[in-house]
């Protein structure tokens, strides 16, 4: 595959103007904790970071996410929460991606990923003509798609039906791709006619290396590229970085990337609400966000799954903080 697909924005393209938005939730997961992670990420200096290199940078504060403990133990009404949640998160996050923000968004736990990533799809949908891209869908539509970069441990690719834990961190990308509860896999045509939220064709995995056999499964029968940690092991992170963004913004008006900090060895990044062993390096994960932010097809990024209560001196946050800095443009020289 080439290096860069060749419909590619420039980075002069790129907005200079990025939107902070929190979602201090954890409902979607059985581990307490990575509410905490937006303010922990804050508080190791981001917007600091990202002004120093030239960057308009606003802090829209957090999206209001009920109180777990008031929820009680009903499945059900915790789902309600989480879909309320994503909700307003997809509205806030259209707004800035149609206002030509690139929305950054701090988690919290994985779920979220369900209205950010609707958000971003609706207001692309929208505002950016298709140039006879592929919109196919039964709401139909003429607006372009965006592509979507998945950095993580896990697929996250179950439905309530499949699930072993019932925990919905583990269930964003099957609601993203259409299947699932129906509350979830339409916010994206809530908020713009658009169905499903994203195209098996334009989402691409990087890092995976925890997947129940239900999740095997749904990748191989839907055909989504999938790179693992063997991928990256036998070819190199440079080479899986390139043909992952070539594939996620092939045919699309650019990409969401949706990082889960546990795509990355928990020796690097202890604080994490499901660690894995064997994950990225430090340098890895730099070199991942340098590649693309080089791409300069960047739309908009979450950051999830930072638990404080599980890190050390706040490491996992520190570093989170310095690979939104390299996605963004920081460079050694």
């Amino acid at each position: 595959m080439p290096n860069a697909p060749v419909d590619a924005p420039s980075e002069t393209d790129l907005p200079r103007a990025v939107r902070l938005i929190g979602v201090p939730m954890d409902l979607g997961a059985s581990r307490r904790g990575v509410d905490m992670g937006p303010s922990a990420v804050r508080l190791a200096g981001l917007v600091a970071r990202l002004r120093a290199l030239g960057l308009t940078v606003v802090d829209d504060g957090n999206v209001t996410v009920p109180d777990r403990g008031a929820l009680g133990d009903d499945p059900d009404e915790r789902l309600q929460a989480i879909t309320a949640v994503c909700a307003v998160l997809a509205q806030r996050t259209a707004a800035a991606v149609t206002r030509g923000e690139i929305p950054l968004v701090l988690g919290g736990d994985h779920s979220l990923a369900m209205g950010s990533v609707a958000g971003t799809a609706a207001a692309l949908h929208a505002t950016t003509p298709a140039a006879g891209l592929h919109t196919s869908g039964p709401h139909g539509g003429v607006g372009a798609r965006v592509g979507l970069l998945w950095l993580d441990a896990h697929a996250d690719i179950n439905t309530p039906e499949s699930s072993l834990s019932g925990n919905v961190h583990g269930m964003p990308m099957a609601h993203l791709l259409g299947y699932g509860d129906a509350r979830l896999s339409q916010l994206a045509s809530s908020a713009g006619a658009l169905f499903p939220t994203i195209l098996p064709q334009h989402a691409v995995y990087v890092g995976l290396r925890d997947l129940d056999d239900a999740e095997k499964h749904i990748v191989r029968e839907l055909g989504i590229r999938a790179f693992t940690m063997r991928d990256i092991d036998e070819r190199g992170l440079r080479a899986v970085m390139d043909d992952a963004m070539t594939i996620a913004s092939t045919g699309t008006a650019g990409v969401h990337v949706s990082c889960d900090l546990d795509w990355i060895d928990p020796r690097e990044a202890p604080g994490v609400g499901t660690p894995v062993r064997g994950g990225a390096t430090l340098r890895e994960a730099h070199l991942a966000m340098e590649i693309i932010h080089d791409s300069g097809a960047l739309r908009a990024m979450d950051l999830v799954e930072v638990n404080p209560i599980l890190d050390h001196r706040n490491t996992t946050a520190e570093l989170a903080a310095d690979l939104v800095a390299s996605a963004f443009g920081r460079r050694i020289l």
